[in-house]
Order: C-alpha cells, then structure tokens, then sequence
C-alpha cells in the first residue's frame, strides 16, 4: 500500500473510532459483548491456541475449567477493545474522572525514581495494557504526583506486521494528556538502545512489555506456567547497565471499568543483580498473577510455539 494510501487509512480509522470513543463506556461494553461472543462462538478467534496455551499452563484442570477459563478470556478480550475504543475518543480529564485505573502505591514508583538514575518498569499482557498511554490520568493522591512532566515517561512498544494497523493502535495509545499535543513518549523496541544510552544522563521511567514470544537470541531463564520459556534479556539488561531501579507493574481486574495497578519492586540497583536473575523474579510475580485470575492474561498471543 502507498504511503498516501496507507496514511489515508490510518486516519480514517483513528477518526472513527474517535468519534464512537465519545459515546459511554457502557454503550462500549455492550458492543465489546457482542464481539466477544462472535470471536469465542462464529469466528473462533484462536481458540486452539487459547486451549492449548491454558491447557499446557494448568495441567490439572479438566476441560471443563479450561474452557471456564476461556470463556472468561474472550469477555475480558472484549472489554479490552471496548475499553481502546473509548480511550481513543477521551481526553485527559475524562480518563481521569472515570477512574478505569488507579494506582494503589503510586509512592513506591516515585521512590524509586528519586533514588536511582533511571526507572525500568515490566509489565505484562495482563489488565489493559491498551491504557497505559495514560499512566498520568491515573494517580488520584495530590502529595504524590508524577515527578517531573510528561516527558519522563517512556513506554516501548514492539512493531506490529502491519504498518497501518502499527500506527492505528500508535496513535490510540498516545493519550491527549496534560500537555499541548498529547504523550509522544513512545519508543521502538530496536530504538530504546541508543535511545537510553544517549540519553543516560537524564532521568527516565521506561516502561516495558516483556511477555511476547522472543526473538531467535534469547535466554532459558527456567520454567513459566509449567512450560520452557525463553525470554529477551534486552530491558533486564539495560537496566543492568545503567543501575536502574526495576519495578513489576501489576494490573489487576477489581470490577468492569476499573483497574487497579500496582508496582512491586524487583530490585533497587539492577547492576547489582544479573539480568537473567530479574526477569526470573519478573516472571514469578507474573505467573501469581496469571494463577490468581488465569483469564486476565491473554492467552491469544503465540507465547510458545508449540
């Protein structure tokens, strides 16, 4: 597709779902129903791979809690396209007023930014991970605001296939907040490198997705969800490097429309530590998590191949 072509399609798509991103979070969820039924029962979005995956990670369930589990999997997959439309079509005192997120700790993150030099955050496809371009709509305690402006926080985000699609869910993620514009603070995976190592004087909070099936140069750092699984070292490695803090950003499901996020400490100097030895910790929160509310996660993506 032409870059005209591919531009025009962007746009179109963005200023639809803008323009339905106004309308009520219910009337979202409504239609986020709806899909939902029709990938789980007409489409059968994946379904192999999403019993597969939940089967290989608990094997002591029988196929009836399996399919409970995925059942409640593909409702959860829903309200998270609900939930995107609506943040696509909101504004920053909008997201803020819903309270769809809320931190319960936000002190912890700001500790951590002020004793180290920079600040490297883990998180997972667990919660609504389509929300996090608004991580500074969600801090409802004055005496502990973001550090800083905007501009501290760096989310990497990995490329999709599809460049039209790439910059739909781009752009959706790029939340009109506090400043003229809105956040720009996204970066590339094969990006953030040279990005942190140029700018290793100045003080960041990076914030990375570390739960998609690796590249080919990755590290057997033991078993996840019954399973070998390797994982890419390059955000445990980077803090490691440079001294960060490392923090596990936890989101957890309280009611429909709204989240509760959390940030647990993995380590405090990151150089003291060995980068297969933090994401180790990383995934053992993660797998509590998984374990406690098995449908939170998104057992849709290809973790491992099988």
């Amino acid at each position: 597709m032409g870059n005209w072509k591919s531009e025009f399609a962007i746009r179109s798509i963005v200023a639809v779902m803008r323009l339905f991103g106004k309308l009520p979070l219910k009337f979202h969820y409504f239609w986020g129903d709806i899909m939902s039924w029709f990938m789980k029962s007409v489409l059968h979005y994946r379904r192999d791979v999403v019993i597969a995956n939940i089967a290989r990670s608990f094997p002591r369930m029988n196929y009836g809690e399996i399919k409970s589990v995925a059942s409640l999997f593909y409702r959860h997959l829903g309200e998270i396209f609900a939930e995107a439309v609506w943040f696509c079509g909101s504004d920053y005192r909008r997201i803020h007023e819903s309270r769809i997120c809320s931190y319960t700790n936000f002190e912890v993150l700001r500790e951590a930014y002020e004793s180290s030099p920079s600040v490297t955050v883990l998180y997972s496809h667990c919660g609504n991970w389509e929300l996090l371009g608004g991580l500074w709509c969600y801090n409802y305690d004055p005496e502990t605001d973001y550090p800083g402006d905007e501009n501290i926080v760096k989310v990497i985000y990995r490329r999709l296939h599809s460049h039209v699609w790439n910059e739909v869910f781009k752009r959706n993620r790029s939340c009109p907040i506090k400043v003229e514009g809105g956040y720009e603070g996204q970066i590339e995976t094969k990006h953030i490198l040279r990005y942190a190592i140029k700018h290793r004087n100045e003080k960041f909070i990076y914030v990375y997705p570390t739960d998609q099936y690796p590249y080919s140069v990755s590290h057997d750092v033991g078993p996840f969800l019954n399973q070998k699984t390797n994982v890419m070292l390059g955000s445990a490695g980077l803090a490691h490097k440079l001294g960060m803090s490392v923090l596990y950003l936890r989101m957890k499901p309280v009611s429909r429309g709204h989240y509760e996020m959390t940030f647990v400490p993995v380590c405090r100097n990151a150089a003291e530590e060995t980068p297969e030895s933090i994401m180790r910790k990383y995934l053992d929160l993660l797998e509590a998590d998984i374990r406690e509310t098995p449908y939170n996660w998104l057992w849709s993506h290809k973790r491992w191949k099988f």
